[in-house]
């Protein structure tokens, strides 16, 4: 019964996610065609009836949306946390799209419910006897993920600035620049949400604060051969002055975020 419910969702999804092609469509600026409203079956997901107490705050149409996710996407949830994309995507992609939810291998010896929530989150979207429909887990290195194969979009959220820690060795944000500037096919595009930090913060703001310069992270990226392709200012607030902790009590939950869609050209 499981699995049919679940081919049964990742069905009505294809159909919802791939309305671009419809009759209506064709009326249609190719820009415009991503909306929140096409991923309402994503978002409703029996499998992610959890998450839904955070959906305001964290807008999941309008983050699939601006990723410009189809039916069919192969895509990279790249550090997966507690599973909250993995799960978005899921549906979003459809049957005939897959979803790699990686989680380092730095990140579960740190947090070893990473592991389990991992599991757990691939546990819904699997059949009968286990095995993966369209959600796989991948463990490695931080900076060596060893995607199966290369992928259309990669999405990180609220992970960038983990990369300048002091706790990881020197390089390591330029060697995982790299690496997903390397990971996606040409054309291909890397979707990266972080809570901002003062400009000119500098990397001691990823330690202390938990955000991200802007600069530093804009620098990083485009170093790896990324450029960018749109900024959304979906998570903005104009009322963090970007100089608190994000796990502040006062200001969890509400922090003035970047959004970007960065491109690797063709």
């Amino acid at each position: 019964m499981r699995t049919t419910l679940i081919i049964a969702a990742l069905a009505t999804a294809s159909v919802l996610t791939g309305c671009n092609s419809s009759e209506n469509a064709e009326t249609e600026a190719s820009a415009s065609e991503y909306t929140p409203r096409q991923y309402m079956q994503a978002i409703n997901d029996i499998g992610r009836l959890d998450d839904q107490d955070q959906d305001e705050a964290r807008k999941p149409g309008e983050l699939l949306a601006f990723a410009q996710i189809d039916s069919g996407d192969v895509v990279g949830d790249f550090a997966m946390g507690g599973g909250y994309v993995t799960r978005l995507l899921a549906i979003a992609v459809g049957r005939d799209g897959k979803v790699y939810a990686f989680q380092p291998d730095e990140f579960i010896a740190y947090n070893p419910d990473y592991a389990t929530q991992q599991d757990e989150t691939v546990r819904r979207y699997s059949d009968e006897e286990g095995n993966p429909v369209n959600v796989f887990p991948v463990r490695a290195p931080l900076t060596q993920p060893g995607w199966p194969e290369q992928l259309d979009t990669i999405i990180t959220v609220m992970n960038l600035h983990d990369l300048w820690l002091p706790t990881f060795p020197e390089g390591t944000a330029e060697d995982t620049a790299a690496m997903l500037y390397a990971s996606l096919k040409p054309g291909g595009t890397l979707v990266v949400v972080d809570h901002l930090a003062q400009d000119g913060a500098g990397a001691e703001a990823a330690d202390t604060l938990h955000r991200m310069d802007r600069e530093l992270a804009m620098a990083t990226l485009t170093a790896a051969g990324f450029e960018l392709d749109e900024e959304s200012d979906i998570y903005s607030n104009p009322n963090d002055t970007r100089e608190t902790n994000v796990f502040d009590d006062a200001i969890r939950g509400q922090t003035d975020q970047f959004a970007w869609r960065l491109r690797k050209p063709e």
